[in-house]
């Protein structure tokens, strides 16, 4: 974002108040650029505290995108990267790959898939996986009123079902493809995704689970709900991308790396996202797309 000089002459007031995205950055500090609900639910979870002080994931306003972003900061720390980041908040989706691809952006704290990185390998490093392939499932999220979603109980009933995704995430697009759907509904913009659901013009949609809030998504007066004990598994890994083309990319992939084997050898990486409820436990819930010849596999992780 450009800014010209009238925007220094604003009062030291509206500076303080304003979200990071009208901020002066730091000489040392990093642009990093997030959508304003993930911003906001991070400095809540944070509490105060600096992301290298958090141990424990099992509580409110915890998502994946947060604790992507707390272990993403972790691992730099560990790792030995030193350079602060500067948060720039706004409406952003699909806007962070460019700038990756350019070297405007040094890191997307927000992971992705293994399948979405291969489009843009020569631009970006890719991390190990924080999630590994096997380990992360979704929930079935629609209207709580939707009677239709929430009588799903086997494969078959998704016949009548619609759902709605982008094949920008590949993953998710493949996965939903080869459910049994009545209607798989194109829509690239991740917030409108959310609304066409809520107002039951598609049916459901994937998303990560949310335990601490009772799988429910709720924003604007939006409210979203998962299906009790229905699980997709989405059959990839998760990782983070750091650009080749950012003046820094280099040395804070290599942190990345060093501070990720750390966290890994701790089972500080399982331990977040099994708290979080990423990698749930399996017990009684039906995983609707297993196919029954393979064998799921899941280490016991420490708790």
């Amino acid at each position: 974002m450009q800014f010209g000089k009238k925007w220094f002459c604003i009062p030291l007031f509206f500076y303080c108040v304003c979200t990071p995205f009208f901020a002066v950055a730091q000489p040392d500090s990093i642009a990093i650029y997030l959508r304003d609900d993930v911003y906001n639910d991070y400095r809540r979870f944070l509490a105060g505290k600096e992301p290298i002080q958090i141990k424990d994931f099992n509580t409110e306003f915890v998502r994946r995108d947060v604790v992507d972003m707390i272990i993403a900061q972790q691992a730099l720390y560990l790792g030995g990267f030193t350079k602060t980041f500067d948060y720039q908040v706004g409406k952003i989706n699909f806007r962070n790959t460019r700038l990756l691809e350019k070297g405007e952006l040094l890191i997307s704290f927000d992971s992705y898939w293994y399948e979405d990185t291969k489009s843009f390998t020569d631009e970006v490093y890719i991390s190990d996986p924080v999630i590994r392939k096997g380990e992360y499932f979704a929930g079935i999220f629609a209207s709580p009123d939707n009677k239709a979603v929430f009588n799903i109980k086997n494969l078959s009933d998704f016949n009548v079902l619609t759902s709605v995704s982008t094949p920008r995430w590949r993953t998710d697009w493949q996965t939903l493809s080869q459910l049994p759907l009545k209607r798989l509904v194109r829509e690239d913009e991740w917030l409108s995704q959310v609304r066409m659901v809520s107002m039951k013009w598609v049916d459901f949609m994937l998303m990560p689970l949310m335990p601490e809030m009772n799988n429910e998504y709720v924003l604007e007066g939006i409210k979203l709900t998962a299906v009790p004990d229905m699980l997709v598994l989405l059959d990839d890994s998760r990782h983070f991308v750091v650009s080749k083309l950012h003046p820094d990319g280099l040395s804070a992939f290599t942190a990345l790396q060093k501070g990720l084997k750390i966290l890994r050898e701790q089972g500080a990486i399982e331990k977040a996202y099994r708290q979080a409820g990423f990698i749930p436990q399996l017990n009684d819930q039906v995983i609707i797309n297993l196919p029954l010849t393979r064998k799921l596999v899941q280490n016991n992780f420490p708790e």
